[in-house]
């Protein structure tokens, strides 16, 4: 039985994965760090702290991780400002499920990321919380944002459902305990073992209805 849904928001809510990429790729070339191929894939599902500091030793930009977050931080909120990108039939499928169910976003975003996207969208009311991985000890994959997602809901883990479209989320997701539904994202699809850890992986947002979350009441 499950007793709450908590989501994922960049890939799953918003086409936001490769605004990322294009944000902090542009900062890297203008500060003279060596961007490569795999480094998007690398930084998701790391919390601020984690990627700003990759930022800064990886790609080895001279500014202070510190630094890294709030310059990143502040080109996405400019991105943001022409309207979040949402994806088609977001609205639509959290509001299915919020008929239902309690529910929650545990996003690697920062705090200022999510919501901003929440109060530029009708999602907003429809969420009761949301944690942000940077408050946190560790970022996807590891399962602390969906725990603690769990912890400010009242319910437990395992009676509660993670939607994800990332690898490492996925893998938090599962970490944690919860039921997984992977909606795969196509720009940067997870791997066959991701997928195999999940519970139910869909096609789109359009088959998020409450029988996949939960068939055991919907049987």
């Amino acid at each position: 039985m499950i007793d709450a849904v908590v989501f994922d928001l960049d890939g799953v809510l918003i086409d936001s994965q490769h605004v990322w990429d294009e944000v902090r790729e542009q900062l890297a070339h203008e500060r003279g760090g060596c961007w490569h191929p795999d480094a998007q894939a690398a930084m998701m599902g790391m919390s601020s702290p984690e990627w700003s500091r990759y930022m800064h030793e990886t790609i080895g930009l001279a500014e202070s991780p510190e630094e890294v977050n709030r310059i990143v931080v502040a080109r996405m909120l400019e991105r943001y400002a022409e309207g979040p990108p949402l994806l088609p039939g977001a609205v639509e499928a959290v509001e299915r499920l919020a008929v239902r169910w309690p529910l929650a976003i545990a996003s690697s975003s920062n705090r200022e990321l999510i919501e901003a996207v929440l109060a530029a969208t009708p999602l907003g009311p429809l969420f009761e919380l949301t944690v942000s991985s940077e408050e946190v000890p560790r970022g996807k994959p590891a399962p602390d944002v969906y725990l603690e997602a769990a912890r400010r809901l009242g319910v437990e883990p395992a009676r509660s459902a993670a939607v994800e479209d990332s690898h490492n989320g996925i893998l938090a997701a599962t970490a944690a305990g919860m039921r997984t539904i992977a909606i795969p994202n196509l720009r940067f699809p997870p791997a066959a073992d991701a997928l195999a850890a999940a519970d139910a992986v869909l096609a789109s947002l359009d088959e998020l209805a409450p029988a996949a979350v939960d068939p055991s009441a919907f049987g």
